[in-house]
């Protein structure tokens, strides 16, 4: 929600031109509680505000805004200020705002920049977006394991402007080759002992992603290890930046939400929902449905091929419960796909541990389908023509529960087994399969019963 409490000041300030209080105004709060109170203004009322603040203290409160607003003032306003913004912004969310321009725009503003912040961002630029190099920034503290506690101390004041943080210090040799790794607080703590080298102190084994590697592994990492950064080096150990842990969070949030909207049978969107074209949304969960649709085409064609049995008066009955098994079998079946995809994604269940997944889903939905088909055949046997026939609910029911819960579970394994997402296994894809299978479950079980 919108904090409209200071909006009717700022637009007054910025009608009368008051430098010294707009000066004040971006200088006397938290940053976020700044771009907070700007949130009610246009963009380019925000930008004119912007321009009273000292550089660094403008890219802090740019920082906080929404990224389709920063990336439409980027867009729109004068390239030397945008150019003078960008130099202050951390490396890697420089290269992803810019990321976001289209070329003309982006060649426009390049050639502003500092040569060697323009040669860092085409460095950046040239990784793969989903990777640790596309997710790194450079900006990190690297120190060569001869200084000792003091003259470590010393150059890092020294750099320390140039910093995205100093959780740890990252020793390196005279190739740039990573040593090992020193926390800030191991440092302060030594200093007790000035004249100890950082190559006597530091930590040699090291977590390290390469500049390759996937961002959802990296994140893993991170959090297996509880790291609060984790060193991005190249095949021969190069160090060439660090991936922050307010980054993973990013990324994480970015997974669970693709996953959650595959697991809806949607292709995961490329913006947010209010901002994406109508045309790609429609394409994106029309996709899927058309493949759902087709799969209940199955359905009705397997219905369709028991017709003449389902006709017979001896049989008319079980269309009653046809929904019933339908929806018994597919609701089982999305639970086990949903806690399977989730274990999955939070690294708790690899395809090692498929025997024990089925074995567990095995008692499982033994356990439920017992449980569902005695409350089946209560209701069935004031319907059923006979107590016998009314078995054909309990036994269909169980059946398929079992068969739902063993398709959940397997099939997104499975996926990730051969390379490819678990959670395009979604929910409706797997009920869409188990819906064929119960009828035809049902119908072979009401024939053995029945005769």
């Amino acid at each position: 929600m919108v904090n409209t409490l200071l909006l009717p000041e700022l637009r007054e300030m910025l009608a009368d031109d008051n430098q010294a209080e707009l000066v004040e105004f971006c200088n006397a709060l938290n940053p976020g509680r700044t771009a907070e109170f700007m949130e009610g203004l246009k963009d380019r009322e925000i930008w004119r505000v912007l321009q009273f603040a000292e550089p660094d203290r403008r890219a802090e409160i740019f920082g906080y805004l929404d990224e389709e607003r920063q990336v439409a003032m980027l867009d729109q306003n004068d390239p030397a200020e945008v150019a003078q913004l960008l130099e202050e912004i951390a490396d890697d969310d420089r290269v992803d705002l810019l990321q976001d321009l289209e070329s003309p725009r982006v060649d426009a503003i390049l050639p502003l920049l500092p040569v060697d912040v323009r040669r860092n961002i085409q460095r950046l630029r040239s990784y793969a977006e989903e990777t640790a190099g596309g997710l790194m920034t450079t900006q990190v503290a690297m120190l060569a394991e001869r200084l000792t506690v003091r003259e470590a101390l010393d150059e890092l004041s020294r750099q320390s402007d140039e910093l995205e943080t100093i959780y740890y210090l990252y020793v390196v040799d005279d190739d740039n080759l990573l040593r090992g790794i020193v926390s800030t607080r191991q440092l302060v703590s030594s200093l007790r002992t000035p004249d100890l080298t950082l190559g006597d102190m530091m930590e040699t084994d090291v977590v390290v992603a390469l500049v390759s590697e996937d961002q959802e592994t990296v994140a893993e990492k991170v959090e297996r290890f509880n790291l609060l950064a984790i060193p991005v080096v190249d095949s021969g150990r190069q160090m060439l930046g660090i991936i922050t842990h307010d980054d993973v969070i990013d990324v994480v949030r970015d997974e669970l939400t693709e996953d959650a909207q595959r697991i809806a049978a949607v292709e995961p969107l490329d913006d947010g929902y209010l901002r994406i074209a109508l045309i790609t949304l429609s394409w994106k969960r029309g996709l899927w449905l058309t493949i759902l649709f087709i799969a209940a085409l199955l359905t009705a064609f397997a219905l369709l091929h028991y017709h003449d049995v389902l006709e017979q008066e001896k049989y008319r009955w079980l269309v009653w419960f046809i929904p019933l098994i339908i929806s018994a079998g597919g609701n089982s079946g999305s639970q086990s796909a949903t806690l399977v995809i989730t274990a999955m994604t939070g690294g708790e269940v690899h395809y090692s541990d498929y025997p024990t997944v089925i074995r567990r889903e095995a008692v499982v939905s033994l356990m439920l389908g017992v449980f569902l088909s005695l409350i089946g055949f209560v209701v069935a046997a004031f319907i059923a023509p006979s107590v016998q026939a009314a078995t054909v609910i309990p036994l269909t029911l169980l059946s398929v529960i079992v068969a739902g819960c063993f398709f959940g579970a397997s099939l997104p394994l499975l996926f990730k087994r051969i390379g490819l997402d678990p959670a395009m296994m979604s929910n409706p894809f797997v009920a869409g399969l188990v819906d064929i299978l119960g009828i035809v479950i049902y119908v072979n079980i009401a024939k053995v019963v029945l005769g």
